[in-house]
């Protein structure tokens, strides 16, 4: 992680340095999160809508650009227990991460963006209704997705995937857990 972390460092400095365009502010939106689950009688439940807020930086020029942002994002999904005595039980899990993408795009006109990058996801806090679920304190993951610049508002729509497990076990039982999220979001460029 330290790795990925450096080499995005690295990417934001050297795209600031030649940077033609420079554009920061507040963004917030609204995710829709469910989580995948392999494992014996254990399944992906329903989806949870979430939120996040934050802020981005946008550099670049005329058709590349590098955009970091830190956001608060709130976040979840159901897992169900599909055997066991009394039929399947539905388990809620809440996360709240502080989520550093850095998305890379290629912009077309003024108009229409194509993105794709990496994201670090801090875990803040969880909650789980169930028991016997330990979170792993940091995950990395990916986002790819569309965007449209109309004046000074940014609109993105971006699908984020996991690259490990956000934990091993429900209650003893091994399985591999992996957050997945559908992303909206509107930013607002201050300048």
């Amino acid at each position: 992680m330290k790795k990925l972390l450096i080499a995005a460092f690295c990417l934001f400095f050297a795209a600031s340095t030649q940077a033609q365009d420079f554009s920061i502010g507040p963004k917030v939106g609204v995710s829709q999160g469910n989580i995948s689950v392999n494992g014996d009688g254990y399944s992906s439940g329903s989806n949870r809508l979430g939120y996040h807020l934050g802020g981005f930086v946008r550099l670049g020029g005329r058709s590349f650009f590098i955009q970091p942002e830190v956001l608060y994002t709130n976040t979840g999904g159901e897992i169900e227990q599909t055997s066991g005595p009394g039929g399947p039980v539905s388990y809620e899990a809440t996360f709240n991460r502080l989520d550093v993408p850095v998305m890379l795009g290629l912009k077309f006109g003024n108009v229409f963006r194509v993105q794709a990058g990496p994201v670090a996801s801090f875990l803040l806090s969880s909650s789980f209704d169930g028991n016997g679920v330990e979170y792993n304190n940091n995950t990395i993951g990916y986002q790819a997705g569309i965007g449209l610049d109309i004046a000074n508002l940014i609109l993105d729509l971006k699908y984020e995937g996991p690259l490990g497990n956000t934990s091993d076990s429900v209650a003893g039982f091994p399985t591999d857990q992996r957050m997945n999220q559908l992303i909206l979001s509107l930013g607002i460029r201050l300048f």
